[in-house]
Formats: structure tokens, C-alpha cells, sequence
């Protein structure tokens, strides 16, 4: 609570600095043209006091100088406007940059946060699984059930650790592609096993196509669907379905995900594959994650070319559409 209201501060402390040193340019410009228009009347009422009221040519050289006293005037309004268009125009940047810095760095605090959270729960769990079989004399199907726990949470724990890895790759350039050939079906249908094992509470409806080929990785197009999963676990009840479709049409390869939860607001469509971006404030959240899933699904989509979109999934509950064109 306390580093969230530092970050309120933080952001508050930055607009009232914009907002002041913006109205005092503002002002500025306003006292600078004020100035110059003063300094070419003066300059005008000296000219006029010069001229002799007998000058035959007297009319000529009130309009002479009432002509370059209007185009002065003029040109201090269209340097005026266009030095504060840019000026408005560069703090606009500089103030917008800014507030995104502050705002991705407390998402980075934040993240740190989740991911120690997200680290040590699996640890700790996996760790009171083995002293409890090391300390008591547990029967066989205890033992079972603790040893499938730990593993779960292994598991957990791998994939946490693939996601930061595979974030930072992609981030650095420095991801080794090995694009081929890859039985989509067969990833589908593995990884929808594997979620009915670790998840036997929940309901998944499975709608898979055969023999359905892309060229992409493998090991990458199986990151997504995980995290796709895992994110419609997140945010669904404990009762609802999670549909889980693939087909082809119309020289399209779709895989979606269907889930009954909460939905993603209007204005979050975009930020949800924002790095470190979470749905809601950090310090009411009750959903564990570290904000990388969707970013990485949307990574992964773009390195197969491929479009990643969400929806809302009537009555409620969001479909998070990934699209590859066949060629």
C-alpha cells in the first residue's frame, strides 16, 4: 500500500511540475509578444513624430509606416504561434515519455514483487512436500498424491522461469529461430492433457482439428497456448468451462480460447500485451502473475506472422483469437 501510494506521488508530483512550468512558457510567450508589439508602436509613434505635417509626400509615409507596422505585427504572431506549436508539441512528448518511464518502472517494481511471490510459493510448497516424506511414514497413495503436488508445482515454477527467459530474448534479439514443419493438433491436444491432470476441477471443452500443420517452433507455439490457458484459468470461475477450439478455413489456421471470467475492459484491449501490464490496481489485485503471459503470446504471434486479438465472449468472459494465414 505504502509503495503504491509513492507511485500516486510520484505521478502527481510529475503533472504539477508539467502544469506550472507549462503555464509560465505560456506566459512567457504571451509577455514576449505583448513586449514586441508595444516596441513596434513606440517605433511607429517616433516615425510618425519625424514627419514634418507640410510633407507633400505626408500620406505616402503614414501608410509606409502603418504598413510595416502591421507586417511586424504580423510576424510576430506567425513566429509566435509557430515557436509555441512546437514548444506545446516537444513538452507534449517530453511529459507523455515521461509518465510512461514512471509508469513502467513501478510495472517492473511490481513485477519483481510478483515473480518473488510467484518463486516462492512452488519452493515452498515443494519444499513441505519432501520433509513431510522424509519425516513420516506416509502410505503409498499419500505419498503418490504428495510427489504429483511437487511436481505440479515444478512445473509451475519451469514455466514461470521459461517465460522471463524467453522475455529476455526476445527482447535482446537473441532468440535462435528453428522454424519447421509442426503438428499444431498434436500441441493442442498434449497441452489440454496436461492441464486436465494438473486442473482436474475445472472443465475443458476440446474442439481440435486433425492434421493441422503450420511452419513455426514448437517449443514457442506451446509457450502460448499455456499461457492463453493459464490466463483463462486466472480470471474464470473455478466452475465455468474453458473452450479451447483449432480449425482451418479459408486458408486461416485459428486456435482460440474461450473463457467465462471477468472479460478485459474496453481500454485494457490493447495494454493486456503491454510488458509487465496487469488488468486492475496492483494493490486490490487478487489474481497471482507477473504481467509477461499475453505480452509473450503476443511476441510469439508476431514472430509467426501470425495476429493475436481478444474479444468479448457473451454474456461474459473474453476469446483470445490466434490467427495464421497459410501461405
Amino acid at each position: 500500500m505504502i509503495s503504491r501510494f509513492k507511485q500516486i506521488n510520484k505521478l502527481q508530483f510529475v503533472r504539477v511540475v508539467y502544469w506550472l512550468f507549462l503555464t509560465y512558457m505560456v506566459a512567457a510567450f504571451i509577455w514576449w509578444y505583448v513586449t514586441l508589439v508595444k516596441q513596434n508602436d513606440q517605433i511607429a509613434n517616433v516615425q510618425y513624430g519625424s514627419i514634418q505635417s507640410n510633407d507633400p509626400f505626408l500620406a505616402q509615409k503614414v501608410n509606409a509606416i502603418q504598413d510595416f507596422q502591421l507586417r511586424k505585427n504580423k510576424q510576430y504572431i506567425g513566429e509566435g504561434l509557430t515557436i509555441l506549436f512546437l514548444f506545446l508539441l516537444g513538452a507534449i512528448y517530453v511529459y507523455r515519455s515521461l509518465v510512461k518511464q514512471i509508469r513502467y518502472s513501478n510495472q517492473q517494481q511490481n513485477f519483481m514483487m510478483a515473480v518473488t511471490h510467484e518463486l516462492k510459493t512452488p519452493i515452498a510448497i515443494t519444499q513441505l512436500n519432501i520433509e513431510t516424506l522424509l519425516k513420516r511414514n506416509l502410505d503409498p497413495d499419500q505419498q503418490r498424491k504428495m510427489l504429483e503436488i511437487s511436481l505440479l508445482e515444478t512445473q509451475r515454477l519451469d514455466n514461470l522461469c521459461n517465460n522471463i527467459l524467453l522475455a529476455s530474448q526476445l527482447d535482446m534479439g537473441e532468440y535462435q529461430a528453428n522454424a519447421q514443419e509442426v503438428d499444431l493438433s498434436l500441441i493442442v491436444s498434449n497441452t489440454l492433457k496436461i492441464f486436465v491432470n494438473r486442473y482436474s476441477g475445472r472443465s475443458f471443452v476440446e474442439s481440435v482439428q486433425e492434421g493441422i500443420f503450420l511452419k513455426g517452433e514448437s517449443v514457442l507455439l506451446q509457450l502460448l497456448l499455456n499461457n492463453l490457458i493459464d490466463n483463462a484459468i486466472k480470471y474464470s470461475p473455478s466452475g465455468s468451462d474453458i473452450f479451447v477450439d483449432l480449425y482451418e478455413e479459408a486458408n486461416k489456421i485459428i486456435l482460440s480460447v474461450k473463457d467465462q471470467g471477468v472479460g478485459v475492459p474496453v481500454n485494457d484491449k490493447d495494454k493486456i500485451f503491454e510488458k509487465f501490464y496487469r488488468v486492475g490496481a496492483e494493490y486490490t489485485r487478487s489474481t497471482k502473475g507477473t504481467g509477461l503471459g499475453l505480452y509473450l503470446c503476443k511476441r510469439i504471434a508476431m514472430f509467426h506472422n501470425a495476429k493475436l486479438e481478444v474479444i468479448p465472449n457473451a454474456p461474459k468472459g473474453s476469446i483470445f483469437t490466434f490467427t495464421y494465414h497459410v501461405n
